[in-house]
């Protein structure tokens, strides 16, 4: 009891430290296959960078006691949930509306609900202040040099750049059979232990930066020009809608972005519509 009043005292010293790392059993370093849920498809796989925008929410688990990657799950964890990243990796949530900042460890697949980019335990959305409701804009970047660090401790070979994903939203996608991009490596507990004592470790320290909420948009992404694009938003005629310039790596692609919504209800509906007409990936973003 007393453990538990001294967690709920850190829960407002947003300095406090004492947090609890998540627990490990038999970790496993996974990407995984494609999924399907909510009508929407997910294609997990490695990033060299990696910084959305969108919906966060709170993790509704399960009775299974694991998450993805095989590790106990603790609701007063610093964990998250990616529907893309690799397991586990390391990431700093950040609340939008706020410019609360906490780094967590993805180590969960989800959420389940289409147009959200990551889900948190509730010790998470307490640190991050989520509101009531539990949906929030923020903001998901990828530390590439502690998630490679955490990695390397499970026993996770070299990292191989996959090639871009361009021009596949011109279609809508058939499920997908067992592809090249599922990958997991068993630990034994010897690795375990290196994780434990070798990788980085969380403090759930809460940092701030400006707040910088913004409207919603519902973005269908990864054209490789800009008349592909075009014939995107032609397909989505009927909607507010813009050709928007992404820019990353060495070259610039193309998504049509939908709104400008500014409730998370009108911007699901528009995610939902576009779902209905064949439309691959639409995603929800903070622009």
């Amino acid at each position: 009891m007393i453990n538990r009043l001294l967690l709920g005292v850190c829960a407002v010293l947003s300095g406090c430290v004492a947090h609890r790392q998540p627990p490990s059993g038999h970790v496993t370093y996974t990407i995984g296959n494609p999924y399907q849920t909510g009508g929407q498809w997910h294609y997990p796989r490695e990033f060299n960078q990696y910084d959305a925008t969108g919906l966060g929410i709170i993790i509704r688990h399960d009775s299974n006691p694991y998450t993805a990657d095989g590790e106990v799950y603790d609701a007063e964890g610093l964990m998250a949930a990616s529907p893309v990243l690799p397991l586990p990796s390391i990431v700093t949530v950040t609340n939008l509306v706020n410019g609360y900042s906490v780094q967590v460890r993805v180590n969960e697949r989800g959420p389940n609900v289409p147009g959200r980019v990551i889900a948190v335990t509730p010790r998470v959305a307490r640190l991050l202040r989520f509101p009531t409701g539990g949906v929030v804009e923020v903001q998901v970047k990828l530390d590439s040099a502690a998630s490679a660090a955490l990695q390397a401790s499970l026993g996770a070979g070299p990292k191989l750049s996959a090639a871009p994903v361009v021009g596949i939203t011109e279609q809508s996608l058939a499920a997908p059979g067992g592809g090249t991009t599922s990958r997991a490596q068993q630990i034994g507990p010897a690795s375990n232990a290196s994780m434990r004592s070798g990788a980085p470790r969380l403090t759930g320290q809460v940092t701030t930066i400006l707040p910088a909420p913004g409207p919603l948009w519902v973005r269908v992404s990864g054209f490789g020009n800009e008349g592909d694009a075009a014939r995107m938003m032609a397909r989505l005629y009927g909607f507010p809608a813009r050709l928007t310039p992404v820019f990353g790596g060495d070259r610039t692609l193309w998504a049509v972005d939908a709104g400008p919504y500014h409730s998370v209800a009108a911007a699901d509906q528009a995610l939902q519509e576009v779902l209905r007409r064949g439309v691959a990936g639409p995603e929800i973003v903070v622009r």
